[in-house]
């Protein structure tokens, strides 16, 4: 058992700036009670070195002193590290002193006698303050990283594409759709295009276009006032409003039903909002990204969705390859995966790592992940992830080419690209990897061979 003393939490230190040695002590004192590391300097020229020596966790000065004034210290503290809560105090309280001491970015004004409770109280503010915007300066930094586009697994040449065209709209507040199936990761890209631009300080407000009741998506959007309907008790700001210096993201933006699309329309095109029951137009600075799995070109042209509205939304369109298109990028992204699941210690097997490949992965990355964590948690061998380890539909896909060959047709359709690549495998393994033999089994030239091949990933 260690005889270490229990290391006792960092105390929040104060640097007192005071030419009257009796406050001084009552100074100390008090903020020492109170629970402060205390340290002390008689004019504004020893605050200054002192300031710089001990780099103190705030400040509190008198204003009027001899060598130099509390407002000229306050100036050379904020300058030098302008996180730093300053509080001044004097004997001469006026409101032009009170009002300058502010706009140079005091964080209050007392007048003598000091009443230290009330020392306390503004110090232990304006500190948690501090320490809630470097919490969330930090948070911020985290996501920024999270949110690398390097961070996105695939080396496939639609990845690339991909990471091409993310990187040229990082700085430009261009209005973007995001089109992908269902778990190829919409919402990640919408927030590497957030925390990775310009806007990265502002708010970023997403919102399931999905999951809003109908008769509530215009209240949702734009906020309503007090009264606009039954049960509007009080004044509600609504999305846009919430992203107002940031991005508003627009997830399964297809979903929005037809009566509520002029609104977005209007708020899209002048980028200005009425709340529900207002009547003062409200002016935005908002970035708006939207995403949808549906084809909204057809949506369109079957009438369930504006065409003015589709051309607004899709000023930029992304569309997100699903995991079937770019095998070739499955193992590094399973291992990526993995890492994330906490698994670095565990290898995948190779013929894992071939089913891998092979399955279509109707869910994508999202059904790649929940596979990777169920074999995580059921693995015998703790050191690995072997073929047994996976899913029954992972380890034995099924082959549209057998439902072909016995006259029937999948109800749920067919996938081409699949297709496509399970002749070519199979042509493959029929003729010993000897691509002239393979490309007169499909009917083809080995040219033509070659180059679906590499459109599959394949070798």
């Amino acid at each position: 058992m260690s005889d270490a003393p229990t290391p006792q939490p960092r105390r929040d230190s104060v640097l007192v700036v005071e030419d009257d040695e009796s406050l001084l002590r009552v100074a100390r004192h008090n903020l020492e009670q109170a629970g402060f590391e205390v340290s002390l300097a008689r004019d504004a020229e020893e605050g200054l070195a002192a300031f710089e020596a001990q780099s103190p966790d705030a400040v509190v000065t008198d204003v009027r002193m001899p060598g130099g004034s509390g407002t000229e210290l306050l100036d050379a503290v904020l300058s030098r590290r302008p996180d730093t809560p300053v509080l001044v105090m004097t004997g001469y309280g006026t409101v032009s002193e009170a009002v300058a001491a502010m706009k140079r970015g005091a964080v209050d004004y007392l007048t003598k006698p000091v009443d230290w409770d009330e020392v306390v109280l503004v110090l232990e503010r304006a500190l948690e303050h501090r320490r809630l915007k470097e919490e969330n300066r930090r948070l911020r930094e985290q996501l920024r990283e999270r949110t690398r586009f390097e961070n996105m697994v695939g080396d496939s040449p639609p990845m690339q594409a991909l990471f091409d065209a993310l990187h040229r709209l990082t700085h430009v507040d261009t209005t973007v759709l995001v089109q992908g199936e269902s778990g190829t990761g919409k919402e990640l890209v919408a927030r590497a295009l957030h925390f990775q631009g310009t806007r990265a300080d502002g708010p970023f407000v997403p919102v399931n276009c999905g999951a809003i009741p109908s008769q509530l998506v215009e209240s949702t959007l734009f906020g309503h006032e007090k009264g606009a309907f039954t049960g509007a008790d009080r004044l509600q700001r609504g999305a846009f409003e919430e992203a107002h210096g940031g991005t508003l993201f627009l997830d399964e933006v297809g979903e929005i039903p037809l009566v509520a699309q002029p609104a977005l329309l209007r708020a899209l095109s002048e980028r200005v909002i009425r709340r529900v029951g207002g009547e003062t137009s409200i002016a935005l600075d908002v970035r708006v990204i939207a995403a949808t799995n549906r084809d909204l070109e057809a949506a369109v042209a079957e009438g369930d969705f504006r065409e003015d509205l589709y051309w607004r939304l899709a000023v930029v369109p992304l569309r997100l390859p699903s995991l079937r298109e770019r095998p070739t990028d499955i193992p590094a992204l399973a291992r990526h995966l993995l890492d994330e699941l906490d698994g670095e210690a565990v290898t995948l097997a190779p013929e894992a790592v071939a089913a891998l490949k092979r399955h279509p992965w109707p869910g994508n990355v999202r059904e790649l992940r929940n596979a990777l964590e169920r074999a995580m948690v059921l693995r015998a061998d703790p050191g690995a992830i072997v073929l047994s380890d996976l899913p029954e539909a992972v380890q034995n896909p099924p082959s549209a080419l057998d439902d072909l060959r016995s006259g029937g047709f999948p109800a749920e359709g067919l996938d081409l690209a699949q297709l496509e690549r399970e002749c070519l495998e199979r042509s493959l393994q029929a003729s010993g990897g000897n691509q002239t033999r393979a490309a007169e089994l499909l009917g083809i030239t080995r040219q033509t061979l070659i180059y679906r091949l590499s459109k599959h990933g394949l070798r």
